[in-house]
């Protein structure tokens, strides 16, 4: 199996032919998504070139879009189909059934549905929308802490403590801890639903890392702590504009000094689709629509310093890290 970009690619001009009926070639992109979910999801089990070969009216849809071409080989693919090792791609299909099954809640609900944030998603949302956030703490670990000065030996020292806002189903608390062997992982989210879920998610991982785990019902915005954390990651997207003002300088307080504030965001979306789709899903889900230049002017305005910023995949989060000074001066 290849993956040329220079053989494979989207149909028409880099746009969804529309033709005189835009709404029905939309509805069946819809199943174009099935079709690539269905195939990656079943890619984690099989070799991509089997799962090809094995639903041929699923892989003609593949085709119909330019992202499956057969060759002499066997099937040239898209790059965007090939995930790099197979925990990325677990994530991978995690994150596009949450976006899916949000798409579906979004189509089905009132007017009125929208805004009420995560808690008016079902369990299956949640549980996938936590687990693709396994990807991120990889990400964490081994891209951004051996990029941050200090960090990394900061995680090293016995009883070290990281703090996961929104932790969710736990997925990427847990990340974290079988990460960094030496530290307590403490993750707090406001969806005690949420928290139930990562009950069930935490005791089918391993005894020895969960035992570092501790997740609470608490809202960032109510923090308490102050100088505890060497490393807190927030997942800015998912707070409204008005919790995420209030949390970030109680996040900041709960630094320790010289520590480390990591903040997910979404880049700038270089098509208006993109932009207009990822705005409506911020409001739906409660959210805001800070990109990635403007949560880096929020940290900076709190007084932290040293901002860095790291992308994760082609399209997805780019992560925004910032310190506190190492002096005796607090963040404003």
């Amino acid at each position: 199996m290849s993956t040329p970009p220079e053989l494979v690619g989207p149909a028409v001009g880099g746009a969804l032919p529309f033709g005189e009926d835009p709404v029905a070639t939309l509805e069946a992109a819809v199943w174009v998504m099935a079709a690539v979910v269905s195939t990656q999801r079943q890619a984690l089990s099989e070799p991509l070139e089997d799962v090809l070969a094995a639903d041929a009216e699923r892989t003609a849809v593949l085709e119909s879009v330019g992202l499956v071409r057969r060759d002499a080989d066997g099937f040239a693919v898209h790059p965007s189909l090939v995930q790099a090792d197979a925990l990325t791609a677990r994530s991978a299909v995690e994150a596009k059934l949450s976006s899916l099954r949000q798409a579906v809640s979004a189509a089905a609900s009132d007017a009125e549905a929208a805004g009420l944030g995560w808690g008016a998603q079902g369990d299956e949302v949640l549980l996938s929308q936590g687990r693709a956030s396994a990807a991120t703490g990889r990400a964490l670990a081994g891209k951004v802490v051996p990029a941050l000065p200090g960090c990394a030996e900061r995680l090293r020292v016995q009883g070290s403590r990281v703090l996961d806002v929104g932790t969710g189903v736990g997925a990427l608390a847990v990340v974290l801890a079988a990460s960094f062997p030496e530290v307590r992982v403490e993750g707090i989210d406001v969806l005690e639903r949420a928290l139930d879920l990562a009950g069930a998610e935490l005791s089918a991982a391993d005894p020895a890392v969960t035992a570092r785990v501790f997740l609470r019902r608490e809202n960032a915005a109510e923090l308490s702590e102050e100088e505890r954390y060497e490393l807190i990651w927030l997942p800015a997207p998912f707070l409204s504009e008005e919790a995420l003002r209030a949390a970030l300088p109680r996040l900041a307080a709960a630094l320790l000094p010289g520590a480390w504030l990591v903040a997910g965001t979404n880049p700038a979306a270089d098509d208006a689709l993109r932009r207009s789709v990822g705005r409506w899903t911020a409001t739906r889900g409660g959210g805001n629509s800070f990109d990635t230049a403007r949560m880096s002017e929020e940290l900076v305005a709190l007084g932290l310093e040293e901002t860095r910023t790291f992308p994760t995949v082609p399209g997805g989060p780019v992560l925004v890290a910032a310190r506190r000074p190492a002096g005796p001066k607090r963040p404003a």
